[in-house]
């Protein structure tokens, strides 16, 4: 989109995430007309690391944007964020009311994460973070947390894989939380004395990252769609 190839009502537009509307607006690729579909578009990319969860940044740093059809679905855009050295699942759609439905507080969405930590968690520590811990901007609400010994099935064996092997003293935990501070696995984590090493989440409320390999993206299925609009109704 930034080589000038994509055009707007004869405009040429560079800035990515730029928005058009479907039916009053002409959007043109290589000079050939680009019919915008009216259904909203949703799709879950398997971010690796290293690039920031946003469209664009003014320091030129890798983007999200440069992972996903931008130029075939003007308008898409990530719902939430991951920190740039965090890998998985981050939904992108062109839909705003649903992102703004998922983002919402009241919709206490659970997320999952794999941390590799350094050294490994007692009892006790784990049992703080299920309770909840004192951060700058408050306390945490209660976590699901367990210390991952052995993969409980074939899908979670690909997922712990994303963190390495727990060796040298380091350990796996899963982390599962509904809120969304910033840099809150990593924190609540570093509050109890085991820092991140490597942070993966396979999960986004009802959505699991399957079928796709690193640094790609697939359309969710109808029956995700689906899911994620049930999910919503609930608030």
């Amino acid at each position: 989109m930034t080589e000038g190839r994509v055009k707007v009502n004869g405009q040429v537009v560079r800035e990515l995430g730029s928005k058009v509307d479907p039916k009053e607006d002409v959007v043109t690729i290589d000079d050939k007309e680009f019919t915008l579909n009216d259904a909203p578009t949703y799709l879950m990319l398997y971010k690796p690391a290293g690039y920031l969860s946003t469209m664009r940044d003014p320091h030129n740093r890798k983007t999200v944007a440069e992972l996903v059809s931008i130029s075939q679905h003007p308008g898409l855009f990530p719902v939430g964020r991951l920190d740039a050295d965090t890998t998985g699942l981050l939904l992108f759609t062109t839909d705003g009311d649903l992102a703004q439905r998922l983002l919402h507080p009241s919709f206490e969405k659970e997320k999952s994460y794999f941390a590799r930590v350094k050294g490994t968690p007692t009892q006790e520590e784990l049992a703080a973070l299920k309770k909840g811990v004192a951060l700058e901007d408050g306390m945490t609400a209660p976590a699901k947390v367990r210390l991952v010994k052995t993969p409980s099935s074939e899908k979670e064996s690909a997922w712990l894989a994303a963190v390495g092997p727990a060796k040298g003293g380091d350990s796996i935990v899963e982390l599962v939380i509904h809120e969304g501070k910033k840099h809150q696995v990593k924190r609540m984590l570093e509050a109890v004395g085991h820092p991140v090493l490597a942070l993966f989440r396979p999960t986004f409320g009802p959505l699991e990252l399957t079928n796709i390999e690193e640094g790609k993206w697939r359309y969710l299925s109808s029956e995700e769609i689906d899911t994620l609009r049930e999910e919503v109704k609930r608030q």
